[in-house]
């Protein structure tokens, strides 16, 4: 009887200090959770500014834009508008998200105010594999969507990495981060710029 008492009070002691760290992680989490979003945004500004070097600011011109993905997914994205210091439109940026080879990896796009050339990439989150995936992030890699006409784009294994055109040349050693990325602009620039026409935001000639 002594050994089932003993074992009830250990129980009820693991309960306890179960649920005490437990609220203790979830009050962490909600104290956090706020600054963790504002640096977030905060790196989303820096890098939208970075690819768009004239911008001044950036105004949210189509909130949660819908984005058909594979298998019915449809993912959700704000679309920026980025103003000059005369207040006009100099281009368009835009956060998308797609499978890599290790994690999702989620971009920031910009594209022109015509959504007619793309401005690049910046890489706003990914797990790739260190010395191979990673090195999305590098310029090396995303110099050569600068310019590129808003099409789609896709990846092979030579070519001339300076020439401004819709092939994209894979590193080598991580094709399929390569290929997430292209991906990832195949999926989202069509719907962007059929969004921002219907808004009223671009022209329709392409």
């Amino acid at each position: 009887m002594s050994k089932m008492k003993h074992f009830i009070e250990q129980s009820w002691v693991l309960v306890v200090s179960a649920f005490v760290f437990g609220l203790l992680i979830a009050v962490t989490n909600a104290a956090l959770s706020e600054r963790i979003i504002q640096n977030e945004q905060d790196k989303l500004y820096n890098l939208m500014r970075g690819l768009i070097m004239n911008s001044n600011d950036f105004q949210v011109v189509i909130e949660a834009a819908q984005i058909p993905g594979s298998k019915g997914k449809v993912n959700q994205t704000d679309i920026y508008r980025a103003i000059d210091s005369s207040n006009r439109s100099v281009g368009f940026a835009f956060v998308a998200v797609g499978a890599g080879f290790a994690d999702k990896i989620k971009l920031v796009i910009a594209v022109d105010d015509g959504c007619e050339k793309f401005f690049g990439f910046k890489v706003l989150s990914s797990n790739e594999t260190p010395g191979f995936g990673s090195r999305i992030k590098e310029d090396e890699f995303g110099e050569q969507f600068r310019e590129v006409p808003t099409g789609a784009l896709e990846v092979v294994k030579t070519g001339d990495a300076e020439k401004i055109d819709s092939q994209i040349i894979a590193i080598s050693g991580a094709t399929v981060s390569s290929e997430a990325v292209v991906s990832i602009f195949n999926t989202y620039v069509e719907e962007i710029r059929r969004q921002l026409q219907k808004k009223g935001l671009i022209g329709n000639g392409k």
